[in-house]
């Protein structure tokens, strides 16, 4: 055997814990404990005090094989946050050891969050383990995304080997809304099947749950249609979710975008604010 082989695996994890407070108008970081390559920057208000816009910082840019990366965010009564990502995650690919991100997110009575990243891109060969878990009271309004590509298609790179496996699960005063597992392996059938991603690179999540959806935003939502792929949207009781399957994530993005740009309004009474991250 190799020398190289008996060594360990060279490990990166990360933790960031944020939580949010509402004081005389103004949503406020009230906490911020992170360990490793884990950061937010400066808390901005683009659109008044009542909503923070908050960019989360992963220096490394990536996932490598045995990282670890952990967010645990609490929004407390009446706050509203918005937060993003500066670029696109990525997945590199791996040896042997599996990369981790866990995301939790709690937010109380009448208050928002907002979670809406950028792309991750999965690199041929990635081991990737994906779980996120929103936990809600009653009257709270969450709005998360996922975008995701396989494979570096500029390069001509597709998902060969490896495997992405997701969980997601969104409770309401402790009753589950809404539980996805996903497991993705590389070159199986399933992603060229029609049943599956239909050979289509890039697939994408919105999920939406709060008061204010109605029948009038249902029919201006259902009415978008992508530049290019193609979307469905599914509405279970509380929950509302938009897909998109396509070959472009920049056209995934603006699909989303779209769609929480009339979900917004309907949802916290304020009508859309870009982040100026997105327009770089």
């Amino acid at each position: 055997m190799h020398p190289r082989e008996l060594q360990p695996v060279s490990t990166w994890p990360a933790h960031l814990e944020l939580d949010y407070v509402l004081r005389q108008g103004r949503t406020l970081p009230v906490r911020r404990c992170h360990q490793g390559p884990w950061l937010v920057q400066k808390a901005l208000y683009p659109e008044g005090p009542g909503v923070c816009h908050h960019m989360l910082l992963h220096p490394p840019g990536g996932m490598a094989g045995g990282d670890a990366l952990t967010l645990e965010v609490q929004v407390a009564s009446g706050a509203a946050v918005l937060l993003t990502t500066p670029g696109a995650g990525k997945w590199y690919r791996s040896r042997g050891a599996v990369a981790r991100q866990s995301l939790r997110f709690d937010v109380a009575a009448g208050a928002m969050l907002e979670w809406l990243p950028q792309e991750s891109i999965v690199f041929d060969a990635a081991l990737a383990r994906v779980e996120q878990h929103v936990r809600l009271e009653a009257g709270a309004t969450f709005v998360g995304w996922d975008v995701m590509c396989l494979g570096r298609t500029a390069a001509g790179e597709t998902f060969r080997q490896g495997h992405y496996h997701s969980c997601t699960r969104i409770e309401r005063d402790g009753q589950l809304l809404w539980l996805e597992r996903g497991v993705l392996e590389g070159g199986s059938s399933l992603l060229q099947s029609p049943a599956g991603w239909n050979g289509a690179p890039v697939s994408a999540t919105l999920v939406a749950t709060g008061p204010g959806l109605d029948g009038d935003v249902l029919a201006a939502c259902r009415a978008l249609r992508p530049g290019n792929g193609t979307a469905a949207m599914t509405v279970l009781p509380g929950l509302w979710l938009i897909r998109y399957l396509g070959a472009d994530a920049a056209v995934a993005r603006a699909y989303l975008t779209s769609q929480w740009q009339l979900l917004r309004p309907a949802l916290s009474g304020r009508n859309s604010c870009l982040p100026r991250i997105w327009a770089t």
